[in-house]
C-alpha cells in the first residue's frame, strides 16, 4: 500500500491541511478535528479503496481505515504543518465550532483524544494482566517469584503511574503545553505524596499548605483528577502566556502553572474529583444491582451501535473510573458478547456465502474481531447486510444478559476480545462468574452464527417466487407458455435483459477497480453505442442518484441491479443524462429509463464502459453471462441462478 499517496489524497479530502485542527486515531480509525467539517468531501474519501467507511459523530470526522490506520496515520503526520493550534483554528471559523460543537460531541472528542494515544499499549497491559492472573491460578507461578513481580511491573506501570501519561495527552487535547500536565500527573504520583497518604491512613498529623488542612489521597491509576487538573492548568496557561516578556515566557510560564495547579489540585480539584468519582461508580452500581441481566442485555445490543458512530468512547472513563474505585469492573465483560455476536454474524456469512471477495472478507474480519476490531466486520459485512448486524446485535444482547445474571467483572482495563476472557479471572481464582461468561459469549457466537446462517441474507432465497424469466417485451404475455425453452421453474432461473445495446465487456476488464473486483457484487459491463438505458426487468426504481449518472433497480423476484452508465461520470454533475422515471416507480421490461449524450461523455476524457451488476448476488448461486461480444438491448445478458 502506498501510504504517502493515500494520505495525501486523505488530506484533500478532509479540506486540506488548514482544515485540520487536530487528528488522533484509535485501533481502526482517523479521528480528525475539523475547522469546517462542511468541507470534506465524504463521497470521494469513500471511493478510496482503502477506507472502510466515513463517519461524522461525537464532534470528530472519523475516516476508517481498518488495522493499517497506524501506518497511515504516520504517513499523514510525515507532511509538515498538519493542523491548527485549536486557538488559531478558532479564530478562523468560531462560529462553526460553536454550532456544531454539543456537550456530547464534546465530552467524546476529549475521551477519544486523551486515551486513543495509548490505547495499544493500555490493552497490552491488561492482557499481560490477565495472563500472569491466569498463570497464578494454574500454579505456574506465585506471586512472591522474582519472575511474577518483573512482569507484573510492566503489566501494571502504566495504570500505576496513570496520571503522567493522562497529563501529558490532556494537556495536548486543552491545547497548553503537555509537559506541563505532565509534570502535575507526576505530582500525584510523587512517593513523598503516597507516603502522606499512608501516613494520614495510620492516623498521624496531618499536613497542611499555607495554613491549609490537605486531604491525601491515592491518585495513583485515577483518571478524573488529572483530567480536571490539566484542563485548570491550561487554561492558565492560555491566560498568562501572552502576558509575559518573551525573555522569561518560556519558564516562567510552567512555574506559575504548577506553583498554583499543583496545590490547588491536592486542596480542591483532587478531592472533589475523587468525590465525583465514587459518585459516578456508585450511581452505575445501583444500575446494574438492580437488574444485571437487563444491564447487560441492554450494554450487549448496543454497543456496536455505539461503534458504528464513535460514541463508545464515552464509556471508557466509566470502566477506568470502576477499576479505580472497586478494584473490578462488570461493564466490559458485558461489552464482549456484542463484538462476539458481530463475530459470529460474520462466520455465519462466511459459512452461507458463494462469492470468493465475500468469503475472504469474511474470513479476514473474523480474523481481526476476535481481537477486537470489529470496524471490517461492521462496515464490510454485517451493516451493508442489515439483518446479519441487527442478529449480531441480538446476539450480543443474550450472551450479555447472560454475564450479567452471573456477575462477571474484570480485574485489568483492555480492549473487549478474545483476551478478555482471562482478565474476568478473580485474584482467587477460577470460579462460576468465569464459566458464566464462557457460555454467554460461545452463546452470542452461536445465535449470532446459526441466525446469520439461516435468516441473515439480505433476500431469503426462499422468498423468490418460482422461477419466471423476464426476457418478455410489453407486447408479450406474462404467462409461463411464453418462457424461453431453455428456462423451466424448476431450473430456479432468472434472466436479466440487456438495458442497452453495445460490446459485451468482462467484469474484469472494466476500468475501475471497484468494479472490476466485484466490490459492489458480480455482473458483466457495456460499452454502448446509443446512449439509452432501457428496464431489464419488471419491477421498481429503488434509487436514483443526484448525478443522474446510475440507477438502482429491483426485479419482482428481488434481483438488486446497479446500472452505473460510464467511469467517472458522477463528476459531470448530470448534464449528460436526463432522467425518464422517479425514484418508487413501477417499471416494465423494455421501459426507458435513461438517455445519455455519449459524445459529451468522451469528450470530457470519461469511459462509457457501463457496469451492469447484481448487488446481492451474494444471495445467489451463480450470476452468469449469456450474451455474445455484442449484445441488443432486451437480448438476455445475464442468468442468475438461485
Amino acid at each position: 500500500m502506498d501510504y504517502q499517496s493515500l494520505a495525501k489524497e486523505i488530506i484533500e479530502s478532509v479540506g486540506g491541511k488548514k482544515n485540520i485542527i487536530s487528528l488522533v486515531h484509535c485501533a481502526t480509525r482517523l479521528r480528525f478535528k475539523l475547522v469546517n467539517p462542511e468541507l470534506a468531501e465524504t463521497e470521494r474519501l469513500k471511493t478510496l479503496d482503502e477506507v472502510i467507511a466515513v463517519v461524522d459523530s461525537g464532534g470528530q470526522f472519523q475516516v476508517v481505515i481498518g488495522n493499517q490506520v497506524g501506518d497511515v496515520y504516520q504517513a499523514i503526520m510525515s507532511f509538515s504543518n498538519i493542523g491548527l493550534e485549536a486557538d488559531e483554528a478558532n479564530e478562523i471559523k468560531p462560529e462553526i465550532a460553536e454550532k456544531k460543537s454539543t456537550l456530547l460531541a464534546r465530552l467524546i472528542d476529549i475521551v477519544s483524544g486523551i486515551f486513543t494515544p495509548f490505547i495499544g499499549v493500555m490493552a497490552a497491559s491488561g492482557i499481560m494482566k490477565g495472563l500472569l492472573a491466569l498463570a497464578v491460578a494454574c500454579h505456574l507461578l506465585n506471586t512472591e517469584s522474582g519472575t511474577y513481580q518483573i512482569w507484573y511491573a510492566a503489566s501494571d506501570a502504566l495504570f500505576f503511574f496513570f496520571p503522567l501519561f493522562i497529563g501529558y495527552t490532556a494537556g495536548q487535547k486543552f491545547g497548553g503545553t503537555p509537559f506541563i500536565t505532565m509534570v502535575i500527573g507526576g505530582a500525584l504520583t510523587h512517593p513523598l505524596m503516597i507516603k502522606a497518604f499512608e501516613a494520614s491512613q495510620t492516623g498521624e498529623i496531618a499536613e497542611h499548605f499555607l495554613g491549609i488542612p490537605v486531604v491525601f489521597i491515592n491518585y495513583s491509576s485515577s483518571v478524573i483528577p488529572i483530567i480536571l487538573a490539566s484542563w485548570v492548568s491550561c487554561a492558565i496557561e492560555k491566560r498568562i502566556r501572552p502576558l509575559l516578556p518573551l525573555a522569561v515566557r518560556s519558564f516562567f510560564t510552567p512555574v506559575i502553572c504548577l506553583a498554583t495547579v499543583v496545590p490547588l489540585t491536592f486542596l480542591g480539584i483532587g478531592p472533589l474529583a475523587t468525590w465525583l468519582s465514587h459518585l459516578l461508580a456508585e450511581g452505575y452500581e445501583v444500575i446494574y444491582r438492580f437488574a444485571p441481566w437487563l444491564a447487560g442485555a441492554a450494554l450487549g445490543a448496543a454497543w456496536q451501535i455505539c461503534v458504528i458512530f464513535g460514541l463508545h468512547w464515552g464509556l471508557v472513563p466509566l470502566i477506568f473510573n470502576n477499576l479505580v474505585v472497586f478494584g473490578q469492573d462488570s461493564m466490559l465483560p458485558m461489552i464482549l458478547p456484542a463484538v462476539m455476536g458481530q463475530i459470529g454474524a460474520v462466520l455465519g456469512i462466511f459459512f452461507y456465502t458463494k462469492d470468493p471477495r465475500q468469503k475472504a472478507l469474511a474470513g479476514s474480519s473474523f480474523s481481526a474481531g476476535i481481537f477486537g476490531v470489529t470496524e471490517p466486520a461492521i462496515y464490510g459485512l454485517t451493516l451493508p447486510l442489515r439483518r446479519p448486524f441487527i442478529i449480531g446485535c441480538i446476539a450480543g444482547s443474550l450472551g450479555g444478559a447472560i454475564v450479567g445474571f452471573v456477575g462477571t467483572h474484570t480485574y485489568s482495563f483492555g480492549l473487549a476480545n478474545i483476551f478478555t476472557l482471562i482478565q474476568i479471572i478473580p485474584p482467587s481464582g477460577i470460579d462460576s462468574t468465569v464459566w458464566g461468561a464462557f457460555i454467554g459469549n460461545a452463546v452470542a457466537v452461536l445465535v449470532g452464527c446459526l441466525g446469520t446462517y439461516f435468516w441473515g441474507r439480505r433476500t431469503q432465497l426462499t422468498e423468490l417466487a418460482p422461477v419466471v424469466d423476464i426476457a418478455i417485451s410489453n407486447a408479450v404475455s406474462t404467462t409461463e407458455s411464453s418462457l424461453p425453452t431453455h428456462i423451466t421453474a424448476s431450473e430456479k432461473t432468472i434472466t436479466l435483459l440487456s438495458p442497452m445495446t453495445g460490446q459485451v465487456i468482462a467484469m474484469a476488464d472494466i476500468p475501475d477497480p471497484t468494479f472490476a473486483g466485484g466490490l459492489l457484487g458480480q455482473g458483466i459491463a457495456i460499452l454502448p453505442n446509443k446512449g439509452e438505458v432501457h428496464a431489464p426487468f419488471s419491477g421498481t426504481v429503488e434509487s436514483l442518484f443526484v448525478t443522474k449518472h446510475a440507477l438502482g433497480l429491483r426485479s419482482e423476484q428481488g434481483v438488486e441491479v446497479l446500472i452505473h452508465v460510464g467511469i467517472d461520470t458522477v463528476k459531470l454533475a448530470g448534464e449528460p443524462f436526463t432522467l425518464h422515471v422517479a425514484e418508487g416507480d413501477q417499471i416494465t421490461a423494455g421501459d426507458l429509463l435513461l438517455t445519455f449524450n455519449c459524445q459529451a461523455i468522451t469528450d470530457a476524457g470519461l469511459s462509457l464502459v457501463t457496469p451492469i451488476l447484481v448487488t446481492n448476488s451474494d444471495d445467489f448461486s451463480t450470476v452468469e453471462c449469456v450474451a455474445d461480444s455484442e449484445v441488443t438491448e432486451q437480448q438476455p445478458l445475464l442468468i442468475i441462478t438461485a
